[in-house]
């Protein structure tokens, strides 16, 4: 087997510049309006402080400031993950996946730093240990004994979120745990209003509070609980089929009532849920691999654990739950009239979707560690033959047909690279490692679009 194949493209009309997409307004204004937010808060502070006086007073005004962006920003890392379509389609799943985990840390960071000021500017100002001070404030301030277990849980969330402990943890367990947030921002948020000098007294900032968390609250009961249940109810998921595609890897067919109301678009996924013994707890995010049908959708699964790996076991009939269509790795990003898909392992499921459907000039590297592991191979053959597309395999073993991933080797099979649009999905290492050879190779960063499910 060659390790690099090619359908060639016969001499034709220039394909047309396809329209623009819709300006990138969103992400912007989403950060804007985030950071807007962050500046009323403390806006708030300076408000109720006539003057800072003294190591205590230093120390309790940031105790305060502190308290009030990590309780702001608890309420923007919900808002983030509340799956809000807007948001999701135009900015990414997946960026906003690394703004709440950006986000987290921050939060985290300036609620034990809020704790910690506290206990020793009050400690300072009337003259008690810190131990005691802080005995003193749990036990007898309004809310204060929620608002630490609330804290704590936090923390620990926090910890166990970090990617040294992510790595070590499966993906269900990651997500049952994460669902501690709900509970940790739960418990805190009384004791800010009780307790926060910036609230006592002033109730257009209680109101302005309760509106923030109300209307986060309000989005994530709809987005998260109700659409997806309703969805349920009127589209009667369930398994069709399960086929072997390779060593480990099967594609599910999944057929239900009404699915062109979905308006799933290839290159999104959905969070699916399957119903059967040991699937149920959790929702496990799979790109479409396949244009999306009127009588079934189909997702590409490698097994890389104990959920995944189950999914071979399925058996025709198993209802389903999917939550989505979500992302933005859509050919609506698209500006240029030419296009590479550059994909590895089973990252070639959404790019497998648009190779099908995305129109004019498009190449697709194909990259794989051996041949047997190049999933939907036959496919990828046909549609390839069927536009008169380039199509390029390459895998690592064996070792004589490896190709680095450099911008040398990637010029040599698309040598007008920095001209065209790129979509990348593969593995972490392989698309860090890509993202480096196409800036080498002069493709500008803004024409890399990468959606990554690693949340």
């Amino acid at each position: 087997m060659a390790t690099t194949v090619t359908h060639r493209r016969p001499a034709t009309r220039r394909a047309r510049r396809p329209a623009p997409g819709p300006p990138g307004l969103v992400p912007a204004l989403t950060q804007l309006a985030i950071w807007a937010g962050a500046a009323a808060v403390l806006a708030l502070w300076w408000r109720h402080t006539a003057s800072v006086v003294g190591a205590a007073g230093w120390l309790t005004g940031a105790g305060r400031i502190t308290g009030l962006l990590a309780g702001y920003a608890c309420a923007v890392l919900l808002l983030l993950m509340a799956r809000v379509p807007l948001l999701d389609r135009h900015v990414g799943s997946d960026r906003l996946a690394r703004w709440h985990a950006m986000g987290g840390r921050y939060t985290v960071s300036l609620a034990l730093a809020h704790t910690l000021l506290i206990i020793w500017g009050y400690a300072l100002t009337s003259h008690t240990g810190v131990v005691d001070q802080t005995t003193t404030l749990v036990l007898h301030y309004p809310d204060l004994l929620k608002g630490t277990a609330g804290f704590l849980l936090l923390l620990a969330t926090g910890v166990l979120s970090a990617r040294a402990v992510r790595r070590r943890v499966s993906y269900e367990t990651w997500h049952l745990l994460h669902l501690a947030t709900y509970l940790a921002v739960f418990l805190v948020f009384g004791h800010q209003l009780s307790n926060g000098a910036d609230f006592v007294g002033d109730r257009p900032a209680q109101l302005a509070w309760y509106a923030l968390y109300g209307g986060v609250a309000a989005l994530l009961l709809w987005f998260r609980f109700a659409v997806p249940v309703r969805r349920a109810l009127r589209h009667r998921l369930r398994v069709l089929e399960v086929r072997p595609e390779a060593p480990g890897v099967v594609s599910v067919y999944v057929t239900g009532d009404r699915l062109e109301e979905l308006r799933a678009e290839p290159g999104q996924f959905f969070r699916w849920r399957f119903l059967a013994p040991g699937l149920w707890r959790a929702a496990n995010p799979y790109s479409l691999s396949a244009a999306a049908h009127p009588s079934y959708l189909r997702i590409t699964v490698k097994a890389a654990g104990d959920h995944s790996a189950a999914l071979a076991r399925l058996a025709p009939g198993t209802r389903v739950l999917a939550e989505g269509p979500y992302g933005a790795f859509t050919a609506r990003r698209r500006r240029a009239p030419k296009v590479l898909l550059l994909g590895g392992g089973v990252g070639i499921t959404p790019l497998r979707a648009l190779f099908e459907t995305l129109p004019g000039d498009v190449t697709l590297i194909y990259r794989a560690r051996r041949p047997e592991d190049l999933a939907l191979r036959a496919e990828l053959d046909h549609l390839a033959a069927v536009r008169r597309a380039v199509v390029h395999y390459v895998v690592d073993e064996p070792a004589v047909y490896s190709s680095p991933l450099t911008p040398d080797a990637l010029r040599r099979l698309v040598p007008d690279l920095a001209e065209r649009e790129v979509y990348l999905c593969g593995p972490p290492g392989m698309t860090e490692a890509a993202k480096r050879a196409l800036r080498g190779a002069g493709v500008p960063r803004h024409r890399v679009h990468h959606e990554s499910f690693a949340f």
